[in-house]
C-alpha cells in the first residue's frame, strides 16, 4: 500500500490554545495588528496587551490582515502581573546580556520545553517595548529568557517578526507525529491521589509564586535581612531562585506557612519586650 504523502500534518490544539502572547507597552498599533496576524498563521489565539499606547486602533485592524478575531478577543491589562497571574511557565524575550545571568534558551529549545512539560501550562511568552524591550524587573518574573540568534552585526528585529519566529517554533513543537504525541495534563496525575493532593502537586501559577515572594520580602524586612533602601541584587537573586525551583502549589503553601509562623514569632517577641 502506497503512503499518502499529501496527508496534512496534525497539531496539538491543546498546546496551541495554552499559549499567551504578552506584549508590554506597545507603542505602535500597527505592531499589535501584525502580531495578531503572525499569531493566527501559526494557530495561536491568546493575545494579552499590557498598557498599550493606542488600542483599539484602526491601524491595528488593517495590519492584522483578517486576524480580527485575535484582536477582538485580546485582553488589555494595566500591569504585567495581571497578564501573568494564571500562568505556570513564563518565558521572556531578550536580546541583551544581563548583569544577573538567567536560564537562557533558544526558540527551538523553548518549543521542546513547552511540548514536554504539559503540566506547566498555561504558558506566557512575553515581548517588550519596540525600542527598549523588557525591563530587568519584568525579565526577573520569567522562568527562562529566550534569545533569537540573529546576526550579531544587525540584530534589529521587528516586534511582529520576533513574534512570528517564536510562534513558528511553538507550532513546530505542537506537531503530532502519532496519537501518543498529544499530551494531556491530567495524564501526569497519579490516579491514586485525591483531588486535594492533585491540586497540591500542580505547578504553582505566577500569582502563587509572586505572593510567596512578596511574603518573603515582608518577612526579610521584619528580620532586617533586607534593606529596601539598599536592595543591591537581592530581590533579583531571590526571584531567580524561585524561578529555578519551579515550585508546585503544595511547596508554596509550606513555605508561606513557615513564613507565617516566623511573622507570628516576631510579633510575640515584640510584645514581650
Amino acid at each position: 500500500m502506497s503512503q499518502n504523502l499529501s496527508q496534512e500534518p496534525q497539531f496539538d490544539t491543546q498546546l496551541l490554545e495554552s499559549i499567551k502572547i504578552v506584549l508590554c507597552q506597545t507603542s505602535h498599533p500597527g505592531n499589535i495588528g501584525a502580531t495578531a496576524r503572525a499569531m493566527k498563521t501559526m494557530g495561536l489565539s491568546q493575545l494579552v496587551l499590557v498598557n498599550p499606547k493606542d488600542f483599539p486602533s484602526e491601524e491595528a485592524s488593517v495590519r492584522s490582515s483578517g486576524a480580527l478575531d485575535v484582536l477582538d478577543s485580546a485582553v488589555v491589562v494595566d500591569t504585567i502581573e495581571e497578564a501573568l497571574a494564571d500562568c505556570r511557565l513564563i518565558i521572556g524575550t531578550s536580546s541583551r546580556n544581563r548583569a544577573l545571568p538567567w536560564p537562557l534558551i533558544e526558540p527551538r529549545e523553548m518549543g521542546q520545553i513547552i511540548r514536554e512539560q504539559p503540566e506547566a501550562r498555561p504558558v506566557a511568552i512575553v515581548f517588550g517595548r519596540e525600542s527598549t524591550g523588557l525591563l530587568n524587573e519584568e525579565l526577573q518574573l520569567c522562568h527562562y529568557h529566550v534569545n533569537i540568534p540573529a546576526n550579531p552585526q544587525y540584530m534589529s528585529l521587528n516586534l511582529a517578526a520576533a513574534v512570528q519566529l517564536i510562534a513558528y517554533e511553538i507550532r513546530i513543537a505542537s506537531k503530532v507525529e502519532s496519537s501518543q504525541d498529544v499530551y494531556a495534563v491530567e495524564d501526569y496525575s497519579d490516579a491514586n491521589l485525591n483531588d486535594l493532593d492533585k491540586e497540591s502537586e500542580q505547578l504553582a501559577s505566577f500569582e502563587d509564586v509572586d505572593g510567596l515572594y512578596n511574603h518573603l520580602e515582608s518577612t526579610m524586612k521584619q528580620t532586617e535581612f533586607y534593606n529596601p533602601a539598599q536592595p543591591k541584587l537581592l530581590p533579583a537573586r531571590i526571584r531567580r531562585i524561585l524561578a529555578k525551583a519551579h515550585l508546585n502549589k503544595g511547596e508554596v503553601n509550606i513555605l508561606r506557612g513557615f513564613l507565617s509562623s516566623m511573622d507570628k514569632y516576631i510579633k510575640r517577641q515584640i510584645k514581650g519586650q
